[in-house]
């Protein structure tokens, strides 16, 4: 199997050629799939399997064709955040902000990522501007909304990355306030390495 045959859009094609990704790893080939018609998906994988962008490609051309669909123009058109994608560390929000970056270039979609840890004003300055995908630790994602700066009202799709380790870390309580707050028709992903 290769990427094609997962009926990605031209752009995502484009940019996995470019950054010499042929076949999907085995987490992608039994992910994607299933994610692309927007089913809700549990994953277990390790580290370095390939997760992110098993979730991460799906959610793109998700809202890509839903953008599509609607007829919204590419422009600087305010949009709202459609996709939330919490992670349980600075870290890993960082390393999945990164892993987006080329995708939602080639897409002309907007991503950022908030984190506690740090001074508020610029990720605050990020989400006031044209955002699509929301990559956020739980924390400082609640404490955003708390404050009146996010709304999760539009979101489309929830992916939870390594939501083992979330509970873990006692989050769940923030996880479950974010959860009540975002529309019940959605697609919801959760993934694991354990």
């Amino acid at each position: 199997m290769n990427f094609e045959e997962l009926w990605l859009i031209w752009p995502i094609l484009k940019t996995l050629a470019r950054d010499g990704f042929n076949t999907p790893t085995e987490i992608q080939g039994r992910v994607m799939p299933l994610a692309l018609t927007k089913r809700d998906i549990l994953g277990q994988a390790q580290t370095g399997s390939g997760k992110t962008l098993a979730f991460l490609l799906p959610v793109l051309q998700n809202l890509y064709t839903l953008r599509l669909a609607k007829n919204l123009p590419d422009g600087k058109v305010k949009r709202k955040i459609e996709a939330l994608i919490i992670a349980p560390t600075r870290e890993l929000a960082v390393q999945i902000w990164e892993a987006c970056k080329p995708y939602c270039s080639d897409t002309n979609m907007k991503h950022t990522v908030i984190f506690g840890g740090m001074n508020d004003f610029h990720q605050i300055k990020a989400i006031e501007k044209w955002v699509d995908i929301l990559i956020a630790t739980p924390g400082r994602l609640e404490d955003l909304i708390s404050q009146g700066v996010i709304k999760l009202s539009y979101i489309q799709i929830l992916v939870l990355d390594e939501a083992d380790r979330m509970l873990d870390l006692w989050f769940l309580s923030d996880v479950k306030k974010i959860i009540k707050r975002i529309p019940s028709e959605r697609q919801t992903m959760l993934f694991s390495a354990t």
